[in-house]
């Protein structure tokens, strides 16, 4: 185990250098920094000439990413164009949206997978139709529908929440907006933990322990479950960096101050320290939530061993 953990430490770091240098790439070919530093006035070109000294942006694009990188190792993210540290911004703004994504992610474990079980065990029954019919709609509806119509229902009509999230962001008003941000995976783990759960069903080591004459509760909760969860752990594993860098919309409709207002502030006043920084620390949750989930493989089918 502690080799196959180094080996795939070691294979992180191609891919965080691959992913943060395309990431550069991109923000810094999609517009100019110095443009938004000047407002709807055009900066001269002595002043243009001037803030790209100083922000280094006049050097080659390669310089600026080793410099950038350079940074980064030391804990240095770079500075926003407002003179604040990039670090300061992320230590108000991940909290909020650890806090949001928790609360997503538990709605996709324990919602998800229930319904999963339940219309797995059920399949071609009534509530077994319902649920599929219910999470095909979830899934056809956008995000940004369906946040806006709860938040008219029942912040707005019927007054059961606030519409909008204050400051401090706590647990229990990130309830609505962790299902809204979670509606859609949601829907796509209950689909699929049904799909595994109905296939291991007719696996032969589960008609065996039927044979054997194990209690149901046991057939499914340590012969079947166990090994029909792999492929749900898979996707949600991989869904928790999709929903900290996924939630611009729902952090914008319920005005809540995270990762994904960070990300639309800097895009739109073209910040490019700030968008970089932040995607670069969603790299590194992308690689860490994907090395959990493999060491995770291990826990759940103990078939799977690791050199």
């Amino acid at each position: 185990m502690g080799r196959y953990v180094v080996r795939r430490l070691l294979q992180m770091i191609p891919v965080f250098v691959g992913a943060t240098l395309l990431i550069f790439l991109m923000v810094n070919v999609m517009g100019d920094p110095v443009a938004g530093l000047c407002g709807e006035r055009q900066c001269d070109p002595a002043t243009a000439a001037r803030l790209k000294r100083d922000l280094g942006l006049d050097k080659p694009v390669w310089q600026q990413y080793l410099t950038y990188m350079g940074k980064v190792f030391t804990g240095d993210f770079g500075t926003a164009f407002n003179g604040q540290p990039v670090t300061e911004l992320m230590a108000t703004a991940f909290p909020v949206t650890v806090r949001l994504t928790i609360v997503a992610i538990l709605f996709e474990v324990v919602v998800g997978i229930a319904l999963g079980v339940l219309t797995g065990l059920r399949r071609g029954r009534p509530v077994d139709t319902g649920v599929l019919l219910a999470t095909l709609v979830v899934i056809s509806v956008p995000t940004f529908v369906t946040g806006l119509l709860l938040q008219l229902l029942l912040g707005v009509a019927w007054g059961w929440i606030r519409p909008s999230v204050s400051p401090a962001a706590a647990f229990g008003e990130l309830i609505v907006p962790g299902l809204v941000l979670a509606s859609v995976s949601l829907a796509y783990v209950t689909r699929l933990t049904r799909t595994s759960l109905a296939e291991n069903r007719r696996s032969d080591y589960v008609r065996t322990a039927i044979a054997k004459g194990l209690p149901p509760h046991r057939v499914i909760t340590r012969h079947l479950l166990r090994n029909s969860l792999i492929p749900v752990v898979t996707f949600i594993g991989a869904d928790i960096g999709a929903l900290m860098g996924g939630a611009i919309v729902t952090e914008r409709i319920f005005n809540i101050h995270g990762v994904g207002y960070q990300l639309y502030q800097g895009i739109v006043r073209q910040n490019t320290q700030t968008v970089v920084g932040f995607v670069t620390v969603l790299v590194l949750v992308f690689l860490i939530a994907n090395l959990l989930v493999d060491l995770l493989y291990a826990v759940l089918d103990p078939r799977i061993r690791y050199a």
